[in-house]
């Protein structure tokens, strides 16, 4: 890879791992063993991210000819000079990105919608664990009018079985 194509690609890593929110995605991992392996992704970006940064972000230095040529010898040196500079590392051309960016972004639209949904889930759920909690507490007292008040489909249910004399045996 070239001195500036690698650099392109350190400065790109660089603002993708500044563009991560990843404080906002720990906070929605619930279990003990999403966090350690959202911990593990996160310093192994960092480490990648770092190595982009040190290794292939600086220009290489110049060789010194002269040292060379005088503990070598002129001949050797400026052969091995000729088919250094002779040397054409080609261009990187991108052509993975193109075809899959398209594919990333309707991902990303994806789950985005999904995230959406699972809150929306979420939400759902903790406001049925409070009743439930409530229900809990209220249970050693709660008349059979009430629990009915509050599930209808069950006072249904028990009312179809004592209409069509089904007693459960």
């Amino acid at each position: 890879m070239s001195g500036s194509g690698a650099k392109k690609v350190a400065d790109m890593a660089v603002k993708a791992g500044k563009a991560i929110d990843w404080d906002g995605m720990a906070k929605m991992l619930v279990s003990e063993e999403a966090r350690k392996e959202f911990a593990t992704l996160r310093r192994t970006f960092e480490d990648v991210n770092h190595q982009l940064q040190t290794k292939f972000s600086q220009e290489p230095q110049p060789i010194d000819w002269e040292y060379y040529r005088k503990g070598i010898g002129s001949r050797v040196v400026d052969m091995y000079k000729e088919a250094y500079e002779s040397i054409e590392i080609p261009k990187y051309v991108d052509t993975v990105t193109p075809e899959y960016k398209p594919k990333f972004d309707a991902l990303v639209v994806e789950l985005k919608e999904a995230e959406k949904a699972s809150l929306k889930e979420s939400e759902r759920i903790e406001k049925e664990i409070a009743e439930l909690r409530e229900m809990k507490k209220k249970i050693s007292t709660m008349t059979a009018d009430e629990y009915f008040e509050k599930h209808p489909e069950v006072k249904q249910k028990f009312d179809d079985e004592i209409r069509n004399d089904y007693w459960g045996y």
